[in-house]
């Protein structure tokens, strides 16, 4: 087994993690962020104010990008073990 192979495709899997989860950390960066700002306007301290708009972002977004997310992570299975074959060698 080739280690640069392996860390190549190590390297690989983590920077798609990043590229599929973004979208979901960037949705919940702004709503958390104009949930904050709502609060702070409002002097509404309620904590469980934050959840619902970030709950129901999860879930739109989630109903959204589920034919891409398919998408993405089959081609990105059946690369990988693809690649998987030449470690073996």
């Amino acid at each position: 087994m080739n280690p640069d192979l392996a860390i190549d495709l190590f390297k690989t899997t983590v920077v798609f993690a990043l590229y599929v989860v973004a979208p979901f950390l960037i949705a919940m960066l702004v709503v958390g962020l104009l949930t904050s700002l709502l609060q702070s306007v409002t002097s509404m301290q309620e904590q469980t104010l934050t959840f619902i708009p970030k709950l129901l972002t999860m879930a739109g977004l989630l109903l959204l990008l589920t034919p891409w997310l398919l998408r993405s992570l089959s081609e990105f299975t059946i690369t990988v073990i693809t690649r998987m074959g030449a470690l073996g060698i």
